[in-house]
């Protein structure tokens, strides 16, 4: 599935709901679904500064691919990663590069979230997006 899909099938999913709560509880759901990092992996340099709430972000690239993996405290922080790294997990630092990440204000997440934790998914694009320019700039590869 392609990013632009996955956005589309949360849009998608996001729709089937008539009011917020309903599609906030459709995004705790997902943090039911995440993984836990390893504490060595809750470091200074993968926490994602900006969050509301405790959160990391493990970076690696390998095969050409990014991949991640991401925790965070609270439950909305845990459902907005397993979402996110959906979307963003296992893809070429081209394919997150020319990814509009404008996009995803059309699934209908931003107008669930406060201003802190919009501030968040901005602060966990600004790192998605460095890395992507870091690998493509150079070989990171493991």
């Amino acid at each position: 599935m392609t990013m632009q899909e996955q956005v589309e099938q949360y849009k998608n999913d996001l729709n089937l709901f008539s009011d917020k709560d309903s599609k906030m509880e459709y995004i705790l759901d997902y943090g039911k679904e995440a993984d836990e990092l390893d504490a060595i992996d809750k470091t200074d340099e993968n926490i994602i500064k900006g969050c509301s709430s405790l959160a990391w972000v493990q970076k690696a690239y390998k095969d050409s691919k990014i991949l991640l993996r991401a925790e965070g405290d609270s439950i909305i922080a845990k459902g907005m990663l397993v979402m996110l790294l959906k979307i963003f997990n296992n893809r070429t630092p081209d394919e997150v590069l020319s990814f509009d990440p404008k996009k995803l204000m059309d699934m209908g997440v931003m107008e669930l979230l406060s201003p802190v934790r919009q501030q968040g998914l901005e602060a966990f694009l600004n790192v998605i997006y460095t890395y992507a320019k870091q690998c493509k700039d150079g070989d990171n590869e493991v």
